[in-house]
């Protein structure tokens, strides 16, 4: 079995990285079983949720990762439970807004994809 920090890790800057340079590049880390739940907003399945991440109304964003933690969440396939908590940079914003966000990953020929995927701006 993997190293599930490892993967948690990779995944992550792999995700952010994509997500800050073209959104509609994540299309294939997403299945038809995919769930995302964004701002208490639901979408299933890889197109609904790529024409949603495509659609939010910035231009430029950028995440910056405080902590990525990870736990086995399903023994029996090996899939990995994987909470992210950053900051987020729109556009020409100064002021950062905070996030969370938790991917539940199904292993899949060497690779993952994201079963799971939640995601909330935290408000103080």
């Amino acid at each position: 079995m993997a190293d599930i920090t490892s993967v948690a890790k990779a995944f992550v800057e792999f995700y952010y990285q994509t997500f800050d340079s073209g959104r509609q590049q994540l299309a294939p880390l997403y299945r038809n079983d995919s769930m995302l739940t964004f701002e208490g907003q639901q979408f299933a399945g890889s197109a609904n949720i790529t024409e949603k991440l495509v659609s939010l109304p910035f231009q430029k964003v950028s995440h910056r990762i405080s902590t990525t933690d990870a736990q086995p969440a399903n023994p029996g396939n090996g899939a990995i439970l994987v909470t992210v908590t950053g900051q987020l940079l729109f556009d020409e914003e100064q002021n950062p807004q905070f996030f969370t966000q938790t991917f539940t990953l199904i292993p899949e020929n060497n690779s993952y994809w994201v079963y799971n995927d939640v995601f909330r701006l935290v408000f103080a």
